[in-house]
C-alpha cells in the first residue's frame, strides 16, 4: 500500500512538507510516458523510503536527475 511507502520515505526525510515537494519533483522527473503516474510515485517512495534498487540519497537521485534534464 501507498501509505506503507510513506511512512517508510518520512524516515528518509524528516519533514512531511519537504517529502511532498521532493516527491512531485522525483515524480515529474522520473515519470516516462505511457505509464501510470501511480506507478511512478510508488517508485519514487520506494527509493526514498530506502527499498528501492538506487543506494544514493534522495537528494543526490534529484540533484542527478536535473543534471539528466539539463
Amino acid at each position: 500500500m501507498r501509505s506503507d511507502l510513506i511512512y517508510e520515505a518520512v524516515s528518509a526525510v524528516q519533514n512531511r512538507y519537504k517529502l511532498c515537494q521532493l516527491a512531485s519533483k522525483a515524480t515529474r522527473k522520473f515519470h516516462r510516458p505511457n505509464t501510470r503516474i501511480q506507478e511512478t510515485m510508488n517508485d519514487v517512495l520506494l527509493r526514498f523510503g530506502g527499498t528501492g534498487r538506487v543506494e544514493e540519497t534522495p537528494a543526490q537521485q534529484l540533484a542527478s536527475a536535473e543534471r539528466r534534464a539539463a
